[in-house]
């Protein structure tokens, strides 16, 4: 803070007492708005405003003692420079900062708006660990609050989730269909459909976070039906037209193209608005929404181009009298029949 000391000898030479050094700060080191950016009245389709932030406040001693207190008969200007000592001091002088017992110095890092959590505490301790080199041997630099860990973690559970998320859906498939080939295929087209909406995120400027993962684990389960209708059609057909899998295949999706351009048209409109929500809230879950949207559609259009590819090279045309389940699939068949 910008502490100014008075001095009464010569505040009492000019004839001014220290309400009048008081009003005249208050007047020529004043905050203005440049004005708004996106102010009444409004566009339909607008969705941010922004206030224009003009820095007038004045920063230095140099400047502060250059305000206008008086200006004498003479046309002589009186300045702050004149009737008091301007330096720059702490804010508070009646806090003091203590680590475990010992005077301390402390710093707060105030993340801007847009800024990478994780790359401005790298930023940040790179450069103390550089500085360092200049402190004397008794300073010290510790951290004693960081959320940077934190969010680290959440990350990392996130991605974790993800991964059992992707092995859960391939255990369930397998268990259903019963068929190593038919599993494999939706399991490949999965992180096919997910490294495509990563690609997407990063060129429409989103980043890894804790809310496009999370989209992510939520659309791993619409992702899959995707490629599961597109298996078990093709399995159906080859089972009862007794086709070979590329014929299979191309009868295949003559049926169902339709359907599965239905299913991602239907559900990108649920999940649509929430792309053009305004305000710090839509900032939120426009990522959200956009993280579901493409995964949604890179999943249709990887269930009409490399999964109908890979059901013509990797299924096999069905034996005589049909697959028959190993001891371990036929008891599971028969106890699911029993329950519905």
């Amino acid at each position: 803070a910008m502490r100014i000391w008075l001095d009464p000898q010569k505040l009492n030479k000019y004839n001014l007492v220290p309400s009048d050094v008081i009003s005249q700060i208050k007047v020529q080191n004043n905050q203005i708005s440049g004005g708004q950016l996106g102010g009444m009245p409004q566009a339909a389709d607008q969705q941010l405003n922004a206030s224009i932030i003009v820095q007038t406040r004045l920063q230095t001693p140099e400047e502060f003692g250059k305000i206008l207190l008086k200006v004498q008969q003479d046309g002589s200007q009186v300045l702050l420079r004149d009737v008091a000592r301007v330096e720059l001091g702490a804010e508070d002088y009646s806090t003091v900062a203590r680590y475990n017992g010992k005077p301390a110095a402390g710093i707060a890092i105030k993340l801007a708006a847009g800024a990478n959590a994780l790359d401005t505490s790298r930023a940040v301790k790179e450069e103390l660990n550089r500085l360092s080199a200049y402190f004397p041997a008794s300073l010290k630099t510790v951290y004693p609050y960081d959320t940077t860990p934190f969010i680290e973690i959440s990350i990392q559970e996130v991605f974790k989730t993800l991964v059992e998320a992707i092995i859960l859906v391939f255990l369930v498939m397998y268990l259903f269909l019963q068929n190593f080939r038919a599993t494999i295929i939706p399991t490949i087209a999965v992180p096919v459909v997910i490294l495509g909406t990563f690609a997407i995120l990063s060129a429409v400027g989103f980043t890894i976070n804790t809310l496009t993962m999370f989209g992510m684990v939520l659309a791993i389960g619409l992702l899959v039906d995707d490629a599961i209708v597109v298996v078990e059609n093709v399995e159906r057909v080859i089972a009862e037209d007794k086709l070979p899998p590329k014929e299979a295949t191309h009868k295949s999706m003559g049926q169902i193209q339709r359907a599965l351009v239905g299913i991602a048209v239907v559900l990108s409109a649920v999940f649509m608005p929430m792309a053009f929500m305004s305000g710090a809230t839509g900032e939120i879950y426009r990522q959200f929404s956009i993280t579901l949207i493409s995964s949604m559609l890179l999943s249709v259009f990887v269930a009409m181009s490399l999964t109908p590819a890979l059901c013509a090279t990797i299924l096999k045309a069905a034996p005589e009298g049909g697959h028959k389940p190993n001891a371990l699939f036929a008891r599971f068949n028969t106890l699911f029949e029993k329950s519905t």
